[in-house]
């Protein structure tokens, strides 16, 4: 018998069956272990329990449901991560539970894209097979724990009365020299210095320099106040010997400070962040010059703003406020001349309108002219007299006419005359329309009495008709079928009725 010739594609040789493939043997069934789906997930659950138990995680929170139990669900996924919209992911995400009986701190300030480091014991839900992190700690990260150590600042601060409005201070109206502090390569000196050469190139800037922003920026601004305080204290002589620290700055003048300039560019939470600790605000409050804080842009707002004495949307808008009162007087002295002439040009035509007022009334008031006006009202007086006199007697004559005239009208003779006639009149009138109204009437009666005479049953009777009715029921009977036997009947005739029965 031949050999099965073997294909091209046959490689079985090369390549034997694996004990797990279809090909190779099967174990005896009391060899093999079987689990159900539930007891291999209660194994799973034990080891995780044991091996991982209680860990910390971080990540970021997304799919945040509070069920009105109090529970807390959310998933936790790494930073960066993003869920597809079939709900799958292209990175490791987390299933994590916070039960309402956890005392847990910042539970209220959980929300989606919060960065969090959670504390919790890894364990599976068994009715999803799916395992989970059972919530025991959460630490906020990022900027929502900036933000909540915000809030607790500004109330602790607020409560000390660092906030109070009471104790802000006016900035000088003009200031000759102001202290700066900020960082020496940032836009925010830039800006300031642009817009104090633009508005006050005179006024004198000490400058401290330090840092804004990383490790060690809140002790360099909060030192940067305090050197600038010194500095400002002993050029105005109040005290006798200098400081250490005063040799960093440049100038040399005797006098002091008017104010100090806290200020930075805008920025993250976290760039902004050294104005937000306690050290800078204490600085600031502390300050025996008035301090302007202009940190960040318009929407910025950190606790150096709360507790300066001024705040600005900007450092340029800070270097405006600051040199307002000098550049509002260079205006003012620059349009002077102008406002000058326009006052005096003002006065002389108000003078010049007062003169001729005065003239006219001058001329209105003089006694020939008031002789003159009474003159001519007695002329007007005298002619009016007369019009009034010639009018009245015109009009008694008209009156007396009309009265004569009407008088030989109305004569009481001729009026009885007039009434008897008509009175006389309508009476014969109304006699004829009353006779004609009754003859009508009486027409019409009987004319209708012979109409209904003509209708009437007695009209057909006397032709020799009668009338059959019912004795008990007084139903006229107009079909013979529809008489009874022994029924009882009433025959009208044209005199007399006839009553009678019915037989078979």
């Amino acid at each position: 018998m031949s050999k099965p010739t073997k294909s091209q594609w046959d490689f079985g040789e090369l390549f034997p069956p694996s004990p797990g493939s279809l090909g190779a043997t099967v174990p005896a069934e009391g060899v093999r272990k079987v689990l159900s789906v539930s007891e291999l997930t209660a194994q799973v659950r034990r080891l995780l329990e044991k091996q991982v138990g209680s860990v910390w995680v971080s990540g970021e929170i997304t799919n945040l449901r509070a069920q009105s139990s109090g529970h807390m669900y959310f998933t936790l996924k790494d930073a960066g991560a993003q869920l597809r919209s079939d709900a799958s992911t292209r990175a490791a995400v987390l299933s994590c539970v916070l039960f309402r009986g956890e005392a847990v701190m910042n539970r209220n300030a959980l929300q989606d894209g919060q960065k969090v480091l959670l504390q919790g014991d890894v364990t599976v839900y068994e009715a999803r097979g799916q395992y989970q992190l059972i919530v025991r700690a959460v630490e906020l990260q990022g900027v929502g724990a900036l933000q909540i150590a915000f809030e607790k600042l500004k109330q602790k601060l607020a409560a000390e009365g660092l906030f109070a409005p009471e104790r802000k201070r006016p900035l000088p109206e003009y200031p000759q020299r102001i202290g700066l502090v900020t960082s020496p390569t940032g836009a925010a000196i830039r800006d300031v210095l642009h817009v104090v050469q633009r508005r006050n190139p005179a006024l004198e800037i000490i400058f401290a320099p330090c840092r804004v922003q990383g490790d060690g920026a809140t002790a360099e601004i909060a030192a940067a106040i305090r050197l600038l305080n010194e500095f400002s204290s002993r050029s105005s002589g109040r005290e006798s010997a200098p400081s250490e620290s005063q040799s960093r700055l440049t100038s040399a003048a005797t006098m002091g400070l008017d104010l100090i300039l806290v200020t930075r560019g805008g920025g993250s939470l976290e760039d902004l962040w050294a104005f937000n600790e306690e050290v800078v605000a204490r600085a600031i409050f502390e300050s025996a010059l008035p301090v302007v804080s202009a940190v960040g842009h318009e929407i910025d707002f950190t606790i150096s703003d709360f507790v300066a004495d001024v705040r600005a949307a900007t450092p340029s808008a800070a270097a405006e406020i600051i040199t307002e009162g000098v550049f509002a007087s260079r205006e003012f002295v620059a349009e002077a001349p102008g406002v000058l002439r326009r006052k005096v040009r003002q006065q002389l035509e108000g003078v010049t309108t007062e003169f001729e007022q005065l003239q006219g009334r001058l001329t209105r008031a003089h006694p020939r002219r008031r002789l003159d006006e009474f003159l001519q009202r007695l002329d007007d007086l005298q002619s009016g007299l007369l019009r009034c006199a010639k009018q009245g007697t015109k009009e008694r004559q008209v009156n007396w006419h009309n009265l004569a005239t009407r008088l030989l009208r109305v004569r009481p003779a001729q009026l009885l005359k007039q009434r008897r006639e008509l009175l006389q009149a309508t009476r014969h009138r109304l006699s004829e329309l009353t006779q004609g109204h009754l003859r009508t009437w009486q027409n019409r009666y009987h004319a209708t009495e012979s109409r209904l005479r003509l209708l009437g049953p007695e009209q057909v009777l006397s032709r020799g008709y009668s009338i059959t009715t019912d004795v008990a029921t007084g139903t006229v009977l107009r079909e013979a079928a529809k008489v009874k036997t022994g029924q009882r009947l009433k025959t009208r005739l044209k005199t007399g009725e006839i009553f009678s029965r019915t037989e078979e």
